[in-house]
This record gives structure tokens, sequence and C-alpha cells, in this order.
């Protein structure tokens, strides 16, 4: 049998993808989605939209590879994805980065954060992330050889302790690792907590990576960068990417921006995992990035409206519902319904209301996991018919209980 190297070993425990025998176990989502093509249910359990992304987007990529742009683009990205990336940034947030050596292009936002953390952490190195969490992070931290330090998000609201936050990071902590807005919660961290990871970063000497692949999809206030607040600049490196805010997940499209320095460490190890990736599709999200602001407007109003009327089934259902501030997820107490555990509750509901959620716990510790024990996330990223049938489905179970 073929032996498993011990890093890649460590990584696949973080992830729980190692099943006691060693083989890789399937993840709930590979499961809760498998559930539903078995069962023909609602698939509300992975975050990916079910519509097209905006047709100048679509139509770009077409161009480009009707063009002949299917080879190697640079390593860095191509220059005019490049420029959109810091014309971006400026335009929504006033930040300015120079697109030669402070942007660098990634295979979606899990590449950029798993390069910047091989390439910036040391074995033993501690890493703060905020709990729940999404699950390429701790695979991504184990592989590093690092330990992850989680900092719990409390139902019903999931902001966290500011004391458990002050007590987790030391100056053992090489970086602090931001998801706002979060997922799998929908949560938006508050300015005074935003601000405390900046102080905290700064007094430790820590980085601070952060995950805004749902930037545009916040629809309860408007996104603000932590790389925005004075003194974190320097300090920052912040990944997004175009898979969410195009619906274009499949064409892993992500990007980071930082000062040169870190950038250049992160792409010495970006080189050896993808190399490049995705050379007609990067055109094409340059042009996304350039649509008028009433795209991203309507981008979060949309969101909103799916959110409202995912959240309206729920309640009717007789779940407790905690209110999401962006992102594509809403999560749920199915204790109300009778059932402390949400893992086996979710491998029910398809044959009660026929719809698919996951378990809060599969994104969380094993320590912590009793916290999170009857909490289901729920996705809100699909058409609104749908996600009206999935309302009417679950308001079925209301008055019913185990």
């Amino acid at each position: 049998m073929t032996q498993v190297p011990g890093s890649w070993r460590r990584a696949a425990a973080g992830a729980r993808l190692l099943g006691a025998d060693g083989e890789v176990a399937p993840t709930i989502f590979a499961e809760m989605s498998a559930l539903a093509g078995r069962t023909g249910a609602i698939n509300l359990g992975q975050g990916f939209p079910d519509d097209e992304g905006p047709a100048e987007v679509l139509e770009a990529a077409r161009r480009a590879i009707a063009d002949g742009q299917n080879q190697y683009p640079p390593g860095r990205g191509t220059p005019d994805l490049r420029a959109a990336i810091a014309e971006h940034q400026e335009r929504f947030y006033g930040l300015s980065w120079d697109p030669g050596s402070e942007i660098l292009v990634t295979a979606g936002a899990t590449e950029a954060l798993t390069a910047s953390l091989l390439a910036l952490l040391e074995p033993g190195d501690e890493v703060v992330v905020f709990e729940p969490f999404y699950d390429s992070y701790a695979a991504a931290i184990a592989l590093a050889g690092a330990r992850l330090v989680p900092v719990r998000l409390r139902w019903p609201g999931f902001q966290p302790d500011p004391e458990e936050l002050a007590a987790a990071v030391t100056d053992r902590t090489r970086a602090i690792l931001v998801n706002d807005p979060h997922n799998p919660t929908g949560t938006m961290f508050t300015a005074e907590v935003r601000s405390l990871v900046v102080e905290l970063a700064e007094r430790h000497d820590a980085l601070i990576i952060t995950d805004e692949v749902y930037e545009h999809l916040a629809f309860a206030r408007a996104h603000s960068p932590i790389a925005a607040i004075p003194g974190a600049r320097d300090r920052t490196i912040s990944i997004s990417s175009g898979g969410k805010t195009f619906r274009t997940t499949g064409w892993k499209i992500g990007w980071l921006t930082a000062p040169a320095e870190l950038v250049t460490a992160i792409l010495t190890v970006k080189q050896y995992l993808t190399y490049v990736n995705g050379s007609p599709f990067q055109p094409a999200i340059a042009a996304g990035l350039r649509l008028p602001d009433a795209f991203f407007d309507e981008l979060a109003l949309d969101m909103r409206a799916k959110s409202e009327a995912l959240g309206r089934g729920l309640d009717a259902a007789g779940f407790a519902v905690s209110r999401p501030a962006g992102t594509y997820f809403t999560v749920a107490d199915a204790a109300s319904l009778g059932y402390d555990d949400a893992a086996e509750f979710c491998r029910a509901l398809p044959g009660l209301a026929g719809v698919v959620g996951v378990p809060l716990s599969a994104f969380v510790t094993a320590e912590h996991h009793d916290e999170y024990r009857s909490l289901v996330r729920f996705a809100a990223c699909k058409r609104i018919g749908m996600l009206e049938e999935a309302a009417g489905r679950l308001a079925q179970l209301a008055g019913v209980t185990r």
C-alpha cells in the first residue's frame, strides 16, 4: 500500500479527510450533495450558484478563447487583470496597489490562501482562526506544520469575544486569518473587532490574512477591508476572487494584494502549485471588475432578497434563525425542531422536507463540536423560484418535532 507522506497526512487530518484506516473519507459536502442527487432534494448544502454570470463577462471569455488566449499567461497574472484589480481596490476601498509588484493572480482564493500560508509560516507557528471556518484553512495550516488556534464565534450573532481573541494572539502567532464576510455563518465583523485584530497584530508583530471572497455579497452594510484600517496595510495579505461575484466558481480566478516583499515570497510557492491558470478567463474577470456600480449594487440586493426568502421558509418551519449580514449562507438551529444533532438531522431532512443542508459542526475543531452540534448551514445562492420552493417544503416541518 502506498504510504501517504507525513505532511500530506497532517493536512488531510487537519481537514478531517482521512478515515481511521488512513483512506480518504468523503466530506460532508460530498455526502450531502450525493444525498440530494439520490433523493431529488433541493441542494442548499454546497455554496455554488445555479444561474449564469453577467453576459459581458461570459462573452469576454468566449472572445479571449477565439482570439487565441489559450496558452500560459504571465506568472503574476495578465497585466490587464492586475490593472483591473488595482482599479477595483482604489475604486471601492481607496487602496492603492502597484499592479507590477503588489498583486498576484491565483487559481482561486484557495490557492492564494494556501500559497500564503506555505510561504509565510514556519513549523510550530500559530495561526489564529475564527471558528467555524472554511474547511481548507485547517488543511493548509497543517500542511505548513503550523498550529491552528481557534477563536469561537457563538450563536446567534457570531461575533468573537474580545477577551478570548486577545488571549489567543501571542508572540507565537505568525498570522491572524480573517474571513469577512464570513463563511459559514454569514456574519460580518464589527468595526471594533476589526480594529482589535489590527491592534493585536501590531502588538505581536503578526501578519493578517483576509479572505474576502464575499466582499460584494455583503447586504447589511458595505464591506470594508481590514487593509484600509490605519496601520494594517503593510502587514496584510488581502485575498478575493471572481467566482462568487461573477457566478463563475468553476473558473478559479483569484488574487491577492499585499506589500511587494510578501507577494514575492508567496509567488515563490505559488509557481510550484499551479504555476498559472485560466488564461482566457483572466480578461473576462478583468471585464467584470470594470462593470458599473449598478451591477455590484444589484448583486448585493439580489443576495439580500434570496437570503430573506430562505429565512422566511426557515421561520415558517420553526427554526431559530441567525440573520446573515452577507454571503450565501444562513445558519439555523434544529434544536427547536427537536433535533440536537444537526448531522443526523441533515441526513433525515431530504426525507422530511426534500431539502439538503450541512451541519455547522463540519466547520469546527473536534474539541468544540458540541457547541455547534444542533446548528445547520443553508445556502441561498439559488434562483429565487427554487428558494421559494425550498421555503415551501421547509414550512411543512412546522409543528413537526421529534
